[in-house]
């Protein structure tokens, strides 16, 4: 009898310890189902950022870096009235295309609040003061350089793959929207940064343009080979007509003749990478967002989009308030939405919605070879 009892006991222990190795595995399995079926997983595509100042959401508030926005008066008029590293008063480009596309905005990927579902979303890389070259922003030491943001992209991957595993990750990638911007600084912060700079003794202006452009279609085949397949390629703005060059160069507030001139060079190459790449891929992969023509727009005529100047920045000090940076010292003005520029590079958080309106439903003459409301039309019958 003794032994029956031991044995019936030791049957139930197993049983229980089945039951409860079950229960571990079916809790796992929803679990797992959760994530990768959660609303906001199934509701938007994810988003990923690529790039400089204009597109960094506070990757550099983590960085030991003078490119940085974690200061008053920076995001002012942001829904937290606080400074979040965004180059903006309130909200810049990837925040605007997220609500378009009906998303939360992406997080920096440096956040430590950056995990778990949040991951799903997406990830902006973006670090301020970097460009297509290695060399370009070394004035700001320790910035998140394109290769780099690469490589945080496949740490990106790795680390979703954990959680959702590697198929459903690259399916996430391939239908993500990636937004990217680059090429700015390659002029500002490195060609024309100092009279007879390295670059600029290096290179003529046309040849240095030519060897930017072959460096770029590296970056560009690298994104693709990484898994993105909607990727909107930002061109430069009219460098030459920011309240900073306008400081420097400017005697009656028209824009500077070289950054023009290289812009002029810059452009329409990258239009023509872009459609060699297509070509090639035998799809509309990446996607022409002309940034000179959307800004130039309200630089040239400013009061027909309801601003009052597109030479004077909000926030600066001395000509134009370009000189300098934007600080709790700096001049003021009291109504942002009147302003093209926020500080001496960047727009307005009302000019960037005008930019992204572009993005949305621009003709050909800004968005090449389709707008973004016609990639989420197509996008959507896949």
């Amino acid at each position: 009898m003794e032994e029956h009892n031991t044995i019936t006991k030791r049957n139930n222990v197993v049983s229980s310890s089945s039951s409860s190795m079950l229960v571990l595995i079916i809790c796992s399995v929803l679990i797992h189902w959760s994530i990768v079926h959660t609303p906001q997983a199934e509701a938007a595509r994810a988003f990923f950022v690529f790039g400089d100042s204009l597109v960094d959401n506070g990757n550099n508030n983590f960085l030991a870096t003078t490119a940085r926005a974690d200061s008053y008066p920076y995001g002012i008029d942001s829904p937290s009235h606080r400074a979040s590293g965004r180059f903006s008063n309130g909200l810049n480009m990837p925040d605007l295309i997220s609500e378009k596309i009906g998303s939360e905005p992406t997080l920096p990927y440096l956040s430590p609040e950056l995990d778990g579902e949040r991951l799903l979303i997406g990830a902006n890389f973006a670090s301020a003061g970097i460009g297509i070259l290695n060399d370009t922003g070394i004035q700001f030491i320790n910035i998140i350089r394109i290769r780099e943001q690469l490589e945080y992209f496949k740490q990106y991957q790795r680390r979703v793959a954990a959680l959702i595993g590697e198929q459903e990750t690259q399916d996430l990638v391939n239908q993500a929207l990636v937004l990217i911007t680059l090429g700015g600084n390659d002029f500002v912060n490195n060609y024309y940064l100092v009279p007879f700079s390295a670059r600029s003794r290096e290179f003529a202006l046309p040849d240095y343009v030519v060897f930017l452009i072959s460096e770029y279609r590296k970056i560009l085949e690298s994104l693709y080979e990484l898994g993105a397949r909607r990727v909107l390629v930002t061109g430069t703005g009219p460098l030459g007509c920011v309240p900073a060059e306008l400081a420097l160069h400017s005697r009656n507030g028209e824009c500077a003749v070289q950054l023009q001139a290289a812009v002029n060079l810059f452009n329409p190459q990258l239009v023509q990478l872009i459609n060699q790449l297509n070509s090639q891929i035998g799809s509309n992969v990446f996607i022409s967002a002309n940034a000179f023509t959307m800004h130039l727009d309200f630089v040239n005529n400013p009061q027909e989009y309801g601003f009052v100047t597109s030479k004077v920045a909000c926030c600066g000090q001395g000509a134009y308030n370009g000189i300098g940076l934007c600080t709790p010292a700096s001049n003021l003005c009291p109504n942002r939405d009147l302003f093209a520029f926020w500080d001496p590079f960047h727009p307005s958080e009302k000019a960037n919605r005008l930019i992204v309106d572009k993005f949305m439903t621009g003709s050909t003459e800004y968005m090449s070879p389709m707008n973004l409301s016609t990639i989420m039309e197509l996008d959507s019958r896949i």
